[in-house]
């Protein structure tokens, strides 16, 4: 085992790491004991159920709270906890606890799990991050237990705070509420203030990625000092929550009292951002307003976070970029600072596949299953983005569309530049330079 993780790229540590504990999760998932039946599970629900909580998605096929036995949704709270921290986080955590040296191999793995910039300082952010982590989860536990508890009783309250707060923090967006209606999600809480600004605040914290929390931590309101890739990440943040949350407020839900208006506006414009909780009827939305949402999933969270998706970054680098070439600027810059050109070839080629992904997903879903496309998109963004979100379809699809969304979510978590150059990691290339002729797009 030693020879194979030496020979083993970052990338394809990474990768092998989600697969390995997917495939854990699955065979766990289909013995008797996880179900309340007491009967198992087939492996290919067990296998969807297991990508969508390692790659912390929330799509299900079986509603979480009804069909997994206390058993099972404690795996699932153990593999989204593992999927959303990172699953080199975790093998470096145990490394730390139990007195061993973390080698240069492990640091490198690390840098690249959690897209920060240098290899100094990796042992001291790891730990960072676990401290965080129980902190921000154990403060969710602590403000929704009491309205959990007077709703479902003390046991169940604080079990049902406990997996929804990890859930939200981790960006998973699995729910146990279907003990009131399946497949419900917080809707029955659509107008509880507690519930709905915890589980936001703690998909936010999540999703903005924990080297941007480092920054706020240490340099407190002093913008200036922060990383501008911190910069970036919360610009970016803050206008997909304000602008996505003015549109629905003024378009989509006009028939609500005020307080739960504002609520549900602010919260459909953060849920999809790759958390997947919705405390409204996805299905009373406008066409225009599924679009928004679809877009908002791709785009996910940010580097280094507990979240999926393209990222918040790459988005700010094409249109920074887009901003550059219509100025006629030659580099794509933010706060004074040039992005170099192979972050921006980086985030093309991201963007890219990430749309190829997405349409050829959901084209082929709606033709083998018959299903409308715009309902089949949705689900494949909500895949590959690791959101959850959807419009109803994900229990009915059958062997090979369940494959195809199981490949997107996985692709969606690990990330699609991770996979290709974990493929390509023994070809160094060409360094040959071919003759230059220019070409006319546009």
């Amino acid at each position: 085992m030693g020879r194979i993780r030496k020979r083993l790229s970052s990338s394809q540590i990474i990768i092998f790491g989600f697969a390995i504990a997917i495939l854990i999760g699955s065979l766990l998932l289909t013995i008797p004991i996880s179900t309340k039946d007491g009967n198992g599970t087939s492996f290919i629900d067990a296998l969807f159920t297991a990508t969508s909580a390692v790659c912390v998605t929330g799509l299900v096929v079986h509603d979480t709270a009804t069909y997994w036995s206390v058993f099972g949704q404690g795996l699932i709270m153990i593999m989204i906890q593992i999927g959303g921290m990172g699953i080199v986080t975790i093998a470096v955590a145990i490394s730390m606890l139990s007195g061993k040296h973390i080698g240069l191999k492990q640091r490198s793995t690390m840098q690249e799990a959690i897209s920060a910039h240098k290899v100094g300082g990796i042992v001291r952010m790891t730990g960072f991050i676990i401290k965080m982590t129980i902190i921000f989860e154990l403060l969710g536990l602590i403000i929704m237990a009491p309205t959990f508890c007077k709703e479902f009783g003390t046991i169940k309250g604080i079990w049902y705070s406990l997996f929804h707060s990890i859930s939200a923090f981790c960006n998973a967006g699995f729910d146990l509420m279907g003990v009131k209606e399946q497949y419900s999600s917080l809707t029955f809480f659509a107008n509880h203030p507690i519930i709905n600004f915890t589980v936001m605040s703690l998909i936010i914290i999540g999703g903005i990625g924990f080297m941007t929390w480092d920054d706020i931590i240490k340099h407190k309101f002093n913008i200036r000092k922060y990383r501008m890739q911190s910069k970036v990440i919360l610009m970016t943040t803050t206008l997909l929550i304000v602008f996505p949350a003015i549109y629905f407020y003024f378009f989509e839900f006009q028939n609500m009292p005020i307080h739960i208006r504002i609520m549900s506006s602010l919260f459909q414009s953060i849920t999809p951002r790759t958390a997947g909780f919705n405390t409204v009827d996805l299905t009373i939305i406008s066409e225009v307003g599924l679009a928004i949402i679809i877009i908002l999933m791709l785009i996910g969270g940010s580097p280094g976070s507990t979240a999926g998706g393209m990222k918040t970054t790459t988005i700010a680098v094409m249109l920074s970029t887009a901003i550059s070439v219509f100025r006629r600027r030659e580099h794509t810059h933010f706060f004074g600072r040039r992005v170099n050109e192979e972050t921006v070839r980086n985030a093309g080629t991201i963007l890219m596949l990430y749309v190829i992904l997405f349409l050829t997903g959901g084209c082929i879903i709606s033709c083998i299953e018959d299903l409308p496309l715009l309902s089949c998109l949705f689900e494949t963004a909500s895949a590959i983005g690791t959101v959850g979100l959807t419009l109803g379809i994900t229990t009915k699809l059958g062997i090979i569309s369940k494959m195809i969304l199981i490949f997107l979510m996985y692709v969606g978590r690990v990330g699609s530049l991770t996979l290709i150059f974990s493929a390509i990691s023994s070809n160094q290339g060409n360094t040959a330079r071919f003759p230059q002729e220019k070409i006319t797009v546009g």
